[in-house]
């Protein structure tokens, strides 16, 4: 018998949050944090990254997909595959030419070894992936810290440049402006080192503080809810 997946937030990492008065108010309002990683291999999230950016999310799966099916008997797309893939033939998927570039950039550098396996990055510092990883094009450090986050399952990220993070402090600090990325990380400093769970907790402060902000539109008959719901 297996033993249940460590919480990704559990009681000491609550503890320590709720010290900070906003992001207290924050997580009784909010809820347990539901966070699980994926838990795939870099190369495998890198290129679902790329797949996703500047696209609605179906959409993007759908592309995805389309990609995944030119690999029959495979889970996911082998690097050297992807490779030996004709340009026209990955274009017909939906990826644009940037993203194609890419992902081929993507997957010669996970042959190479550039791109860790998950066993290798494991052990390494997030610093040391993130300037390892930036190296790839159309990679930035926003693209590995959600790596970090969603697939290594590292604790202690917080992305100060992503509009959501910011925003959540914003709402949830009733503040007129959102606050410089730098103005973020010395608040985020008390923290650590459960940053990222912090992070998880204001993205969902923006969602909820955006969705108290849009009315419905007035419909003359009932209309059933709707279920709830990642640069090139």
């Amino acid at each position: 018998m297996t033993d249940a997946p460590r919480p990704f937030a559990g009681p000491t990492a609550l503890r320590h949050l709720r010290r900070d008065p906003v992001l207290k108010a924050v997580i009784r309002r909010i809820g347990p944090c539901t966070l699980q990683p994926a838990m795939r291999d870099p190369y495998e999230a890198l290129v679902r990254a790329i797949t996703h950016q500047q696209v609605h999310g179906r959409a993007a799966e759908a592309i995805l997909n389309r990609f995944i099916a030119l690999y029959p008997g495979h889970g996911f797309p082998p690097a050297p595959q992807v490779l030996a893939t004709p340009v026209e033939a990955m274009r017909g998927c939906g990826l644009s030419g940037n993203k194609v570039a890419a992902i081929r950039d993507i997957a010669e550098k996970a042959v190479g070894g550039l791109v860790p396996t998950a066993e290798v990055a494991a052990r390494l510092p997030d610093e040391a992936l993130i300037e390892r990883l930036v190296a790839i094009r159309g990679v930035g450090r926003w693209t590995v810290e959600m790596l970090l986050i969603f697939t290594l399952g590292r604790r202690d990220v917080l992305p100060i440049d992503d509009f959501g993070v910011r925003e959540g402090w914003k709402v949830s600090a009733g503040l007129a402006e959102q606050p410089k990325p730098k103005e973020l990380a010395v608040i985020g400093e008390a923290w650590a080192p459960y940053r990222s769970i912090a992070a998880w907790y204001l993205w969902r402060a923006a969602d909820a503080d955006k969705a108290a902000r849009i009315k419905p539109k007035a419909a003359k008959v009932p209309v059933p809810g709707a279920m709830p719901g990642s640069a090139l």
